[in-house]
């Protein structure tokens, strides 16, 4: 009937102004934050009663956001007040009418000082004129805040109320500091026709994907129901278990899952190894269902995608320090909580530090060119069975024997994409340290910021105290800070695998309601990127007699000092800027071969082969380990060389022998 049709309606009176809103049966505590931290509220909607500096003003007071290291007047930890009494305050403008539900607090963020809230009241308004606080029964309420610096803590209303504005007024704070507070406000806006700001529906995806967040058995739910949707292009695979024992789940995507086809890149995307950096694992959820349901409608891009590289998604490198955060909550985690394994390792500094074992063997040596600049050996100290190094990231070692050529790790807390070398030399703090491919990697750096919805809008607000705007959004990561023994040294060190770091977000967590438009701030970027793999050079290098392919060619640009070896079908992935290259191609027991290779700039790799003779003492040994006879070609082209080898002899004692006797002369 009509009157079973209508909503139902409530209404909240704050002071003389009456709010009616249309009720949708919602549970207050599902509120969502309004964004502070996500920077959904902008730095025009914080004011307050006042300041102790312009770094520490009310667009500082947001949670989470973290100070430079200095503490300067421009960035610092939190917002703070200009006076201690019980009468300042941190204001809010929501812009519209909205169910305020509750507030979070910390304190300041500061390794220097030592400040933050330990009691507040709250008080909303309509105009920002009167204001009516925040009751618990009859009598106004207070708020318990922090015993620390850095754990969130919330307090939900007795009351909620509508309004348009809120005010956080401390009354209490640590007594060796002064008013400081960084804060998070959960709302829910109300449906209001005659307001600028009103929407029916708030901004998001229009593609139907599981956007929530995931614990390990949801994940994996997940991950099944894809694989179940698209049986004949996808593969479930582990590469090892987490310290508790849960399965670390890789996700292939091919034509032709669980084999390496010659000639098809290998492809991977790892999110998660910070546990508490979570946008990363929910994008990689995303984008495996997102290919699985465009396949099956026929979208050309993807199935092409599909058709020419083998995909492996890994949603959760640390699935112990995930579970942490998770149980805790998008807003509750705070900025460290589940970022380390369960061991307290920080698996990005956990890869064997080759950067430095490759300089210091430059620095000893007489010869730099022989010194390797490719599949550098591990350390002795990371292959002990006992190191507790590689107890640690031996899951990702364990993907060593594909052969990867390029790839992303996705992290969270900042809004810029790194590329390698991650460590400086000399332990210096910060330097731009490049690699020999240092053009290609900002090539690809730029590729996903520039595509990013967030990261490519010139106006938006940096995260927290480096302003990587300048840099368009992309950095070297030794540039930034220094980080020994990470994912993407290891991997162009290590292996042919050329990795970046993209660092999503400024909220390492952000709120469930955010993931549907992080999800179309990342799409294009995440697509793109996986299509650069097809860019540069590819082929296959070959026994000239067998026509077998040969593993482990060293195959050289001439004026990169980086090579890449051949995989063991002999097939062979690089990398390239558009341009024209020298390549010198060679094996053991081969004569190496050199090839004049053209790349051109659409995001198709051209085919380059090499086949390689075998030098004759090892065509030699070859035959006479078969048991078979010498060919008679082969015995004239040895004969002739010994012939050749006997005349330089002979031309070399001669000289000796005619300088002996100019000597002999001389003394006379």
């Amino acid at each position: 009937s009509t009157e079973e049709r209508k909503p139902h309606r409530k209404s909240l009176i704050l002071g003389k102004l009456d709010f009616t809103f249309v009720g949708l049966n919602l549970n207050l505590s599902d509120c969502p934050p309004l964004g502070l931290e996500s920077l959904k509220v902008s730095d025009d909607q914080l004011e307050s009663s006042s300041y102790l500096s312009v770094g520490l003003g009310p667009h500082r007071g947001r949670l989470n956001i973290q100070s430079g290291l200095d503490d300067d007047d421009e960035y610092d930890g939190a917002w703070c007040a200009g006076v201690e009494d019980q009468e300042q305050w941190l204001q809010l403008n929501a812009l519209r009418p909205t169910l305020f539900t509750g507030v979070i607090l910390q304190g300041r963020n500061s390794i220097w000082s030592l400040n933050w809230v330990r009691t507040y009241k709250v008080q909303f308004s309509n105009d920002s004129s009167v204001w009516q606080p925040c009751m618990n029964g009859s009598e106004e309420a207070v708020f318990i805040g922090n015993e620390d610096l850095e754990t969130p803590v919330l307090a939900l209303f007795p009351e909620p109320s509508v309004a348009q504005y809120i005010r956080i007024n401390p009354q209490t704070w640590f007594s060796n500091g002064t008013i400081c507070l960084r804060a998070e406000v959960l709302g829910c806006p109300v449906p209001d026709p005659d307001s600028p700001h009103f929407s029916e529906t708030e901004s998001g995806s229009s593609d139907d994907l599981d956007f929530r967040h995931h614990n390990y058995n949801e994940m994996r739910k997940l991950m099944k129901s894809v694989n179940d949707k698209c049986p004949n292009i996808t593969r479930i695979y582990t590469i090892g278990r987490s310290y508790t024992g849960l399965k670390l789940y890789v996700m292939e995507i091919s034509d032709n899952p669980g084999k390496h086809e010659l000639g098809e890149p290998e492809f991977r995307y790892v999110a998660g190894m910070h546990g508490n950096e979570v946008l990363g694992r929910e994008l990689l959820l995303n984008l495996m269902q997102y290919i699985c349901r465009e396949y099956n409608r026929g979208n050309q891009r993807v199935i092409q995608l599909v058709k020419d590289t083998r995909i492996h998604l890994l949603p959760s490198m640390n699935p112990d320090g995930y579970e942490t955060a998770y149980e805790k909550g998008s807003e509750l985690s705070g900025w460290a909580l589940g970022r380390y394994s369960f061991e307290g390792i920080d698996m990005n500094h956990n890869f064997p530090d080759l950067n430095n074992i490759m300089w210091d063997a430059q620095e000893l040596a007489i010869n730099k060119r022989r010194v390797s600049n490719h599949y550098i050996p591990m350390p002795e100290y990371y292959t002990s069975t006992e190191a507790l190094v590689r107890k640690n990231c031996h899951p990702c070692l364990a993907m060593e024997d594909i052969p990867f050529v390029l790839s992303a790790n996705l992290h969270g807390g900042e809004l810029v994409v790194t590329y390698p070398f991650d460590c400086t030399r000399d332990w210096i703090p910060r330097q731009d340290t490049p690699t020999a491919d240092n053009d290609f990697f900002r090539w690809l750096a730029t590729v996903y910021a520039s595509t990013n919805l967030v990261m490519a809008n010139p106006e938006r607000r940096i995260c927290h105290s480096e302003d990587f705007l300048q840099h368009n959004n992309i950095i070297n990561g030794a540039d930034w800070h220094t980080v020994p023994g990470s994912m993407n040294d290891f991997s162009y060190l290590h292996t042919n695998c050329f990795e970046i770091t993209v660092e999503l977000s400024c909220d390492k967590f952000p709120h469930a309601s955010e993931l549907p438009i992080e999800w179309e701030n990342n799409k294009e970027s995440l697509l793109l990127y996986m299509e650069q793999v097809h860019r540069g050079l590819k082929g296959v290098i070959r026994d000239k007699d067998t026509r077998a392919g040969i593993a482990n060619a060293v195959i050289k640009v001439d004026g990169l000092g980086h090579d890449i070896r051949s995989a063991v079908d002999g097939d062979y992935w690089r990398l390239l800027n558009p341009g024209e290259y020298k390549i010198t191609v060679w094996a053991e027991g081969y004569f190496p071969r050199i090839r004049h290779c053209s790349v051109g700039s659409e995001p198709h790799a051209t085919i380059c082969d090499f086949t390689l003779t075998k030098t004759s003492q090892d065509r030699l040994k070859q035959i006479l380990a078969s048991g078979g006879k010498i060919p008679r070609d082969n015995q004239v082209r040895i004969r002739a060389m010994r012939m050749r080898k006997l005349r330089a002899s002979t031309k070399i004692l001669n000289r000796r022998r005619e300088q002996q006797r100019l000597n002999k002369i001389k003394r006379k």
